[in-house]
């Protein structure tokens, strides 16, 4: 009898603690049955999870637990909440807009929450508020949807140091200014600094400028996210006709991303990489052959992306340059304003030849930027039958060039908007976004801020950015496996971030998962209706609560600010 009890003991010695005490115990939640993606890119496997206190206590066969709520999660896949590496979910300028809004639905983030998102980093493209403790203090105190991560923002250092008299390279007391704002920004819970590089007033910045600044971001752990220089052949900024040959491309960007993250030992991130324009198609083979090399020699770079082959967030891509109309940069208001006739206005400037001639040499470059003319559509017009058609396709039905159609398209349409109409130019071929996805260091992330229905026109990014990265790029076309798509939106954004208690449904984690329909699981908005939710999400839980059960938003605010530690 004694030699029975022996070999009874040893061989509960030898169960799993966790097991054997989560079979004892009582569970906040009890997740039954799911076949469970654990975010390593392991393979699925049965597990139960239970979950006490906002955090998973068990992961495995937990047969004689119980719980105050159970959830059969049988033929259903468990995985972990995900993580969007960039969102624009805050901005600086636009409070109500995104998580500091006055109303509860917008700070829920619906349009993130329901396809499974947990965690939002913010304050992306150089841009943030100021100063960053007070941006948590305000998130804090009216509540949101996902949890918060903040970054600050380059340009907005370096225009509190430089004011308006950007436009140039900074002084050495003026880094030093733009340090020690770092340094407050990192102290108060920033994760690292953002950069838009292509924009105002960061294009003007050099490499060594943010070299400095990022030495000392480093010293926090900080890391560097950025929009860079260039993401085809040429800047956004660029005009044949007004701006000095030779701008940056992005090999030149993703090279200076390199370079900073090489002399300062941060971790840098190339954001929402790309190649763009018909003519810098398959250069994002170059791109990623760049980023292996300088990962191999022990730079810790990595890339996130978006899965759509166009940008731009409303769609409304210009043709016709801003100059063209006498306006000294490109307006912030792409619909013109009122009562502005910008018909007028440029009939009147093209009469000037030499004016007409840089005018059509600038919109055949923004033409070729933007995909073709074959790859510009027509989403908003007075007349109705020009809606859905390409820019060929018109110019084909009116026996026009591009150029001119593009010209015959502001002469005849919304006089009082610039360029008379809505055109989305699908500017990125799939042969370089289908290389990005396949990179195991490309992070998915969605570019996208809030929005509500009943909102104005947004990129589809907004509503489906991670469904189409496992049904479009994993499931439908095999570029990767459903295991590593679902890693690449969150085990390795959290590694990147430094997260060890996110990103993984591991006991200790916190709370954030979700339960998904995976033959259900897609994207349905599209850029004529984006503001469509994703299908095939069954609960999203967010620090332990619902923000989606059963299908349904609860409109729920359970995430935190997670502050750099």
């Amino acid at each position: 009898m004694n030699r029975i009890k022996m070999i009874i003991l040893a061989a509960l010695a030898l169960m799993p603690l966790s097991n054997f005490a989560a079979q004892k115990q009582e569970f906040d939640l009890l997740i039954k049955g799911g076949k469970v993606y654990d975010g390593s890119g392991n393979p699925w496997f049965y597990a139960d999870i239970g979950i006490s206190d906002n955090t998973i206590v068990a992961v495995g066969k937990l047969q004689n637990a119980s719980a105050r709520q159970m959830i059969d999660a049988k033929g259903r896949y468990v995985v972990p909440g995900m993580i969007d590496l960039h969102a624009h979910a805050d901005e600086g300028s636009q409070p109500e807009a995104g998580l500091r809004s006055e109303d509860p639905r917008r700070r829920a983030a619906p349009n993130i929450v329901s396809q499974g998102v947990t965690t939002v980093v913010i304050n992306h493209d150089g841009r943030s508020a100021w100063p960053i403790r007070q941006q948590i203090a305000e998130i804090r105190a009216k509540g949101i949807g996902p949890n918060a991560i903040l970054l600050f923002g380059h340009g907005e250092v370096r225009q509190q140091v430089m004011n308006d008299d950007f436009r140039r390279p900074a002084t050495v007391g003026e880094i030093v200014a733009m340090q020690e704002l770092a340094r407050q920004a990192m102290g108060e819970g920033a994760f690292g600094m953002s950069a838009g590089l292509e924009y105002v007033p960061g294009r003007w910045s050099r490499t060594d400028e943010l070299i400095e600044i990022m030495k000392v971001v480093a010293k926090y752990g900080g890391m560097y996210v950025s929009h860079e220089r260039s993401e085809g052949a040429d800047p956004m900024w660029y005009w044949p006709s007004q701006d000095s040959a030779g701008p940056p491309t992005l090999l030149d960007a993703v090279m200076e991303t390199i370079e900073i993250g090489e002399q300062t030992g941060a971790t840098v991130v190339c954001t929402h990489i790309k190649s763009k324009g018909a003519h810098f198609w398959g250069v994002g083979r170059a791109a990623i052959q760049l980023i292996q090399r300088a990962r191999d020699r022990g730079v810790d770079v990595w890339a996130d992306q978006y899965p759509y082959n166009t940008s731009g967030s409303d769609g409304n891509t210009l043709l016709i340059p801003f100059w063209a109309y006498g306006l000294a940069s490109r307006s912030s208001n792409n619909a013109g304003q009122a009562g502005v006739n910008y018909a007028l206005t440029l009939k009147s400037r093209l009469r000037n030849r030499s004016i007409a001639e840089k005018v059509r040499r600038d919109i055949a470059h923004e033409i070729r930027r933007r995909g073709g003319a074959e790859n510009m559509v027509v989403f908003d017009y007075p007349d109705s039958s020009f809606i859905g058609k390409s820019l060929a396709q018109l110019a084909a039905q009116h026996d026009l060039s591009p150029v001119d159609m593009a010209l015959k398209l502001q002469f005849d349409g919304f006089a009082d908007r610039i360029g008379g109409v809505r055109l989305r130019g699908f500017s990125m071929s799939e042969i370089d976004v289908e290389a990005y996805a396949a990179q195991p260091w490309t992070i998915t992330a969605s570019d996208g801020g809030i929005a509500l229905p009943g909102d104005g026109p947004v990129h589809a990014r907004f509503y489906g950015t991670f469904p189409r990265k496992i049904r479009r790029y994993a499931i439908e076309r095999g570029i990767i496996s459903v295991s590593d798509a679902i890693r690449s939106m969150t085990s390795l954004p959290a590694q990147v971030l430094g997260l060890r208690d996110r990103g993984m449904l591991r006991e200790g984690f916190h709370a954030d998962l979700a339960i998904i329909d995976l033959e259900n699981y897609a994207d349905t908005a599209t850029f004529k209706e984006p503001h469509q939710y994703a299908t095939g999400v069954d609960y999203v839980f967010v620090n332990g609560q619902m923000v989606v059960e059963k299908g349904m938003l609860t409109w729920a605010l359970p995430g935190v600010v997670i502050e750099k530690k």
